[in-house]
């Protein structure tokens, strides 16, 4: 499971949609297990060893759940009985093969993204892309479908595009972090996490910040309002709270963009 992070026009649907063979690269390559993803000749043998869940996945309302995903194997080049058999085996892998001759229309949205999910695993992909899973769901669905993605991460790799960062740190041990297409952090999820441990600290929203520290914003406390802010100097009022992904994702691009080296202390 690799997370892939950063704000919005930082690169991240471009970077998936190059490696899905959607849209070709202006410069560089890309290389999935050492091909060429961009060769046109070879592009239909690479579609079929990735597999990819859109954020805004075009579901067919009239169809049921297995005649979709048929549908989708149909277009990937699966043999008649094939399909049949692996719809069938992806909405039961998926926790859908109860609904399976329910119409799209009739589905959740959590309901929906299993399907997405289930039309992506056509072929058994080596890889497979997932770009914004979990929004729009509500919690207890969000808990249960990146407990799915971490489970199908035991056989293949799981590219995780997402603005929700707990769903990151709790389901991705490395991570990517992407800003205007350049590459600010590759590596595990723990590595990035240290930077900023030990200086995350709550102070008075009244009170003064500690010199040079970074605002990450403005929590309840148990004595009212407080900034949250990391420090290296973090005086007498400031409380230690654990750290979060979120912290040490905000920190990173605060680094990048004021010349900081990540890791180095905020001065």
């Amino acid at each position: 499971m690799v997370g892939l992070l950063g704000s919005n026009g930082a690169g991240k649907t471009t970077l998936m949609r190059i490696l899905v063979g959607v849209v070709r690269p202006s410069g560089g390559r890309a290389s999935l297990g050492g091909r060429d993803i961009t060769d046109r000749r070879r592009r239909r043998d690479l579609q079929r060893v990735l597999g990819y869940l859109p954020q805004d996945l075009a579901l067919y309302p009239e169809l049921t759940a297995q005649e979709f995903v048929e549908y989708i194997g149909l277009l990937k080049g699966l043999p008649s009985r094939r399909r049949r058999e692996e719809a069938r085996r992806l909405l039961d892998l998926v926790g859908l093969a109860p609904f399976a001759d329910r119409r799209v229309r009739a589905l959740s949205g959590g309901m929906c993204r299993r399907v997405g999910i289930a039309q992506a695993l056509l072929g058994d992909p080596e890889l497979l892309i997932v770009d914004e899973p979990t929004a729009g769901l509500d919690p207890e669905e969000r808990i249960r479908f990146r407990s799915l993605l971490a489970e199908l991460g035991g056989d293949r790799t799981v590219l995780l595009s997402t603005h929700i960062l707990e769903d990151v740190a709790q389901t991705c041990p490395q991570l990517v972090v992407l800003d205007h297409g350049r590459v600010l952090f590759q590596g595990l999820t723990a590595d990035l996490l240290e930077t900023v441990r030990g200086r995350v600290f709550l102070v008075p929203a009244d009170g003064l910040e500690p010199p040079g520290s970074l605002v990450l914003g403005t929590v309840a406390a148990a004595y009212g309002q407080a900034k949250r802010v990391v420090t290296s100097a973090p005086g007498e009022s400031a409380e230690p709270v654990p750290v979060s992904l979120e912290d040490a994702y905000a920190y990173l691009l605060h680094s990048s963009r004021t010349g900081q080296r990540a890791g180095s202390g905020i001065r």
